[in-house]
């Protein structure tokens, strides 16, 4: 893959976050204000706040990200794409562990409180999922566009 088509996919993947995290914090703060009165809110409120904290941690590391954008070559692409995998497992790690958190809340005395951050750890969880394997679809697919075609004429499998 060229370092420069890696780069444009960088910077989509980051505004992409980016976008996740604004959304999430105005979405989370909008909900925060509106039940500021609302004292039987505790599923929202916990929703809320997890979207608040996601999107504060996400823009941080976007903005460090994005400081470090550079061109790549072969070793620092196969590293991002190694990073990019861990990342997955996390992503799939905060799913599991909302899921956890929602079902114990539910189970153990129906605890709206702790199912609402639950399920806020759940959603961003798959987002973050989707988002990073979006970037590694992408990687892949520029990567065989990118390949050398050999005599034969057909893409290298």
């Amino acid at each position: 893959m060229w370092a420069d088509t890696l780069l444009n996919l960088e910077q989509g993947h980051l505004q992409r976050l980016g976008l996740w995290a604004v959304a999430s914090v105005v979405v989370g703060a909008l909900m925060l204000l509106m039940l500021q009165r609302k004292a039987d809110a505790g599923f929202l409120r916990h929703f809320a706040m997890q979207f608040v904290g996601w999107g504060l941690i996400d823009g941080a590391l976007v903005a460090w990200a994005w400081n470090g954008l550079a061109l790549r070559d072969f070793a620092s692409a196969t590293q991002l794409q190694k990073f990019l995998w861990l990342n997955v497992g996390l992503d799939v790690g905060y799913v599991a562990v909302g899921i956890t958190l929602a079902l114990t809340a539910w189970v153990l005395g129906k605890r709206l409180g702790a199912l609402g951050a639950g399920v806020g750890v759940v959603v961003q969880g798959a987002a973050l999922f989707v988002l990073d394997m979006r970037l590694l679809t992408m990687m892949e697919t520029a990567r065989i566009a990118l390949m050398p075609v050999r005599d034969s004429g057909v893409l290298p499998v």
